[in-house]
């Protein structure tokens, strides 16, 4: 293949992408939640809110709550017949989930099972908050160990969907994010990227030494 060909066939690979990519998620408002990362790291920066070993703790438990939430999707799917596979091995698994759309599930999906899922999404906020508030007694430091656990959960829920089905198969798979109050679609770029600013702009905050408090009590700005 000569070069101008290979640059060509790049051109199109590049464009076909760029089509497939939307950039706002639906409803409008969950498109807000970009402005988390930025808004933690300049509210919490220099505090000390949160010691390493308490993040540590948090980590382990949101990748394993992650985990737990993959392996239930996974178990809906296969409860509705949109693992064909789910019989076999867990090769067979992964091989038989290709071309599944996680958005085009919620018509699938039986309306009782759907209101069963709402309530567990109500329940799984639930456990994270539990998490928070049992972490720390500050209430700046549990609304940060929220954030921490939720967005490392949701980064390891998406891990574990890709090591056990391959799904998403591209970042750029819509997904059902939530059902409450409304479904949230995305594709998945978007809880991925929002997750991952999430969590490095609380380890950014944590890492910066508190500010100086004077003899009245007051920060030293």
């Amino acid at each position: 293949m000569g070069s101008c060909e290979y640059f060509g066939l790049g051109q199109v690979r590049i464009s076909s992408a760029m089509e497939k990519l939307r950039v706002w998620a639906q409803p409008w408002w969950v498109n807000l939640f970009v402005l988390i990362p930025l808004t933690t790291y300049f509210g919490f920066r220099r505090k000390g809110v949160l010691h390493w070993r308490q993040l540590t703790a948090l980590a382990i438990f949101a990748a394993a709550f992650g985990f737990v939430e993959a392996a239930v999707v996974v178990y809906l799917r296969a409860a509705v017949g949109l693992l064909p596979g789910h019989t076999g091995t867990l090769s067979e698994l992964r091989r038989t989930s290709v071309g599944y759309h996680q958005e085009q599930s919620l018509s699938q999906f039986p309306p009782g099972l759907l209101t069963i899922e709402a309530y567990r999404e109500a329940a799984t906020m639930v456990m994270l908050v539990g998490v928070a508030l049992l972490a720390v007694s500050r209430a700046s430091a549990r609304w940060v160990a929220f954030l921490w656990v939720f967005a490392l959960w949701d980064i390891a829920y998406y891990a574990g969907l890709w090591a056990t089905v391959r799904w998403p198969a591209s970042l750029t798979d819509l997904d059902v994010l939530f059902l409450i109050p409304v479904p949230w679609v995305a594709q998945v770029w978007f809880p991925l990227l929002v997750s991952a600013l999430t969590v490095l702009a609380i380890a950014l905050a944590s890492t910066e030494k508190p500010a100086p408090v004077d003899e009245t009590g007051e920060s030293g700005y």
